[in-house]
């Protein structure tokens, strides 16, 4: 079987996935801040399908660079390795997006995936493998830490699709203290307000204040969402410097 230089083709991958999960993340993440289920479910299933074909390609290649790729030193090692788990996380990704299964099993994946990143571009920078050691540390150092921050973030995720009615993130503060029953204590029944329809006694002021309170995500949330589309964000830039260090070299020297 003749050798295909596909390096450049995988490098592309990379920051086209990238590209796609920080979008997703941004829409996913301004949903929620409004909170808004039905389109955080919708920014999942429409990112389903990018995702999971961009994720079949990357596996089938890493599968035949793990068979066919005869370069010498283990360089199929050190990029196809890695390249199959990327490959097989955005697969499981998409999947769980697609069918609103939970996300964190998929998180749990790329958290053990990413660490699996860090300790092969470590070792590939020690043992300078590639003419780019420092690059190629960076570049799956980039992923890695995004894949290790999808557990905890699709954790979040998951626990706020879980609540659709806005207690979600309902921790003791003004929206669940809202949401009690005002006291009566020295009111007669005489002076309470009556809502037609509704039970005797029963405040229209006290029943419509937990919908006045506006929603708001807890500050360490937000900062989870945003450090996980930095940091995907940042591995797109990394591919990116990568992908253009590569690509003239491959085109003025194809195999």
């Amino acid at each position: 079987m003749p050798f295909v230089d596909i390096l450049g083709l995988e490098e592309a991958t990379l920051l086209i996935a990238a590209v796609v999960i920080a979008y997703l993340g941004v829409v996913a993440f301004f949903a929620m801040r409004r909170n808004d289920a039905a389109g955080v479910k919708s920014a999942f299933r429409g990112g389903a399908i990018p995702l999971g074909g961009l994720g079949a390609v990357v596996t089938a290649l890493a599968v035949w660079g793990e068979i066919a790729w005869p370069l010498p030193g283990s360089y199929n090692i050190l990029f196809t390795d890695v390249y199959l788990l990327f490959g097989v996380t955005l697969v499981v990704l998409a999947i769980s997006m697609a069918f609103s299964l939970k996300l964190q099993y998929a998180g749990l994946f790329a958290l053990a995936s990413g660490g699996v990143a860090i300790a092969y571009g470590w070792s590939g920078y020690q043992l300078g493998m590639t003419k780019d050691p420092l690059e190629t540390f960076l570049l799956y150092g980039a992923f890695g830490l995004a894949g290790i921050l999808s557990l905890p973030v699709t954790v979040a995720v998951d626990h706020y699709l879980a609540h659709p009615d806005g207690t979600a993130f309902a921790f003791g503060s003004a929206t669940a203290t809202a949401r009690r029953r005002p006291s009566i204590q020295g009111a007669t029944r005489a002076v309470q307000p009556i809502v037609p329809g509704g039970a005797p006694g029963t405040s229209d002021e006290g029943a419509s204040v937990s919908s006045r309170i506006p929603f708001h995500l807890p500050i360490y949330v937000d900062v989870l969402l945003l450090v996980f589309v930095v940091s995907i964000a940042l591995a797109g830039v990394a591919a990116l410097f990568y992908l253009d260090s590569t690509i003239p070299a491959h085109l003025a020297s194809a195999p």
